[in-house]
């Protein structure tokens, strides 16, 4: 315990910078201890700044502090250099297989606490106490206890390396100074270090400026997965309330219409019992008259006959029957059958919006949103049915196809009148509104066609309400043999290869659209980096009567 003691307060006097013991140690304005000659050696190096700094804190002082021996450190230093050599080893101190032994210890050798880079030898606590101690090795430069000093020797002349070729970036012994690298620049290994020294400790300046951004980035984001944690959980309890909301309501509503079909039923067969009830009791009086009228065709007397046969013939005069129309048993068929409609239609209505739930659910990123898509298939994962809306389309254009395609006609075609249609150009705008990503393709013909995204609030009449002459707007135009991207009125030729079909994918969250050229591959022809403030339509304009555009949206292939 005494030993480990004794290397811990060894650590603690050690100059950081040339990691031996303390010499001379002094104490700069900030607290931290160094060798005199340490100290002043790296601050000469700063000379030129002016501005003098702590290896280690990185504090700046102005002007350059004057330097004074710490009595009370130099003298802990010399009493545990006493206390080292009267320590006896202990076993942990004898040198195992992984360590660096002493080169002085006979028998069984002890660990190496310093290499020395003059004697390239290895000492151990007792036998490293000459280097403190004597005068004579003052100048030996003393190192962590290394495996490596053979690599300073210098393999062509047997000679220590303490010199630098920068020429060549390697270091040399000063033989090799003088032969094949003598017309070279160099240097002595300290003054390339010291010059060095600089550079490394910008660059771990630089280090540790990015280990405390990317620290930042990392509690950002862990906070990020909190949040989604809890907004997920949320979202999954919302879930269950709303849906056993609706589970509770579909089965009032069955428990509803099954109380209701079983009063109805009661209902109805209490009406027909009582009315089989009303004409059993007719059969029985209608059998009691057939029998008299069967006692009376027996009478032989035909006076007495004569005499009964008026009131006996009245027997016969009796109400109608009612009137039942037989038929097959409908009523709760009919019942069923409206119940099949409306599930079927509550069916494609979860469908619908079951799906943009689900698109909705995709949607959600933190703040690493997934790489914009390079094939046409990835495109196609966001495809996007575009339909034009009629209330939006000028009345030259004719909509067909589903509302899927334009063609500018001659004639004017009837359509109600609407606030939102475009008057003067022959522009439409679709009726889906754009809030994703997603991505969509428009196949064109004609004069000139643009393809475009706009806030619905663009204006519907003048020069302000065409594609791209305002900040509301972002149009591509299609020539034959040319494309121009126009926004806010300034026009920007583009190139790429002519084709028919332009893909369009936006990602309205990150402010990205794209427009390309799709024919056998995709090329990029213009791409726009903005913040998109309110929901984007898709949008149409034509030059020329004939000109006509398809827009298309293939099926998802996820």
């Amino acid at each position: 315990m005494a030993q480990r003691g004794i290397q811990m307060d060894r650590e603690k006097l050690c100059c950081s910078i040339c990691l031996d013991l303390l010499k001379d140690p002094v104490t700069i304005p900030c607290g931290h201890n160094y060798c005199m000659s340490c100290i002043k050696s790296h601050w000469d190096q700063e000379d030129q700044r002016r501005i003098h700094s702590c290896p280690q804190c990185r504090q700046d002082f102005i002007p350059r502090p004057v330097l004074v021996k710490n009595t009370m450190l130099a003298e802990l230093v010399e009493e545990l250099k006493k206390t080292g050599l009267q320590a006896a080893p202990a076993d942990h101190c004898y040198a195992g297989p992984e360590d660096v032994a002493c080169d002085f210890c006979t028998g069984r050798k002890l660990k190496a606490v310093k290499s020395c880079l003059q004697c390239l030898v290895s000492y151990c606590e007792q036998h490293l106490q000459p280097h403190y101690e004597s005068p004579a090795f003052k100048q030996h430069k003393l190192v962590d206890a290394s495996k490596k000093l053979q690599e300073n020797i210098c393999s062509r002349h047997d000679e220590v390396m303490k010199v630098f070729c920068r020429t060549d970036q390697q270091c040399i012994c000063y033989l090799c100074s003088m032969d094949e690298h003598k017309s070279h620049d160099t240097v002595s290994a300290a003054a390339e270090r010291a010059d060095k020294q600089g550079d490394l400790i910008l660059n771990q300046q630089k280090i540790q400026q990015r280990i405390q951004d990317r620290e930042e980035v990392v509690k950002v984001l862990q906070q990020e997965v909190e949040a989604t944690n809890r907004s997920a959980d949320k979202a999954v309890k919302d879930f269950d309330e709303i849906f056993t909301q609706l589970i509770r309501l579909m089965e009032k509503r069955s428990s509803d219409l099954k109380q209701q079909i079983r009063s109805q039923q009661k209902t109805e067969v209490s009406r027909v019992k009582a009315l089989q009830e009303k004409l059993q009791q007719e059969i029985t009086e209608l059998k009691r008259k057939d029998d008299e009228l069967q006692q009376m065709s027996r009478t032989e007397d035909h006076i007495q006959f004569l005499h009964n046969y008026p009131s006996l013939s009245n027997l016969a005069d009796s109400p109608d029957s009612p009137s039942i129309n037989i038929r097959p048993l409908r009523y709760f068929e009919d019942v069923m059958a409206a119940a099949s409609e409306a599930r079927d239609k509550l069916q494609d209505i979860l469908k619908e919006e079951w799906t943009k739930i689900s698109l909705t659910v995709a949607d959600v990123d933190i703040l690493l949103p997934p790489a914009e898509p390079r094939t046409r298939a990835e495109f196609l994962r966001y495809s996007q049915q575009i339909t034009l809306n009629p209330n939006t389309a000028n009345t030259r254009l004719l909509l067909s196809e589903g509302k899927r395609k334009a063609t500018v006609t001659f004639e004017e075609h009837f359509y109600s009148p609407n606030l939102e249609r475009f008057i003067h150009l022959f522009q439409v705008l679709s009726r889906e509104s754009l809030t994703r990503r997603c991505y969509w393709e428009v196949e064109w013909s004609g004069l000139q066609v643009s393809v475009a995204v706009t806030y619905k609030d663009i204006s519907r009449t003048g020069d302000e309400s065409l594609f791209g002459n305002n900040d509301k707007s972002w149009a591509l135009a299609c020539f034959n043999k040319s494309y121009e991207f126009r926004h806010d009125s300034i026009s920007t030729l583009v190139s790429g290869p002519q084709s028919s079909r332009v893909g369009v994918y936006l990602d309205h969250k990150a402010g990205v659209l794209s427009f390309y050229s799709v024919s056998e591959s995709m090329t990029l022809l213009h791409r726009v980096q903005t913040t998109f403030t309110q929901p984007l339509y898709a949008g149409l304009w034509f030059v020329g009567a004939g000109s006509t555009a398809v827009c298309s949206a293939q099926l998802s292939l996820c």
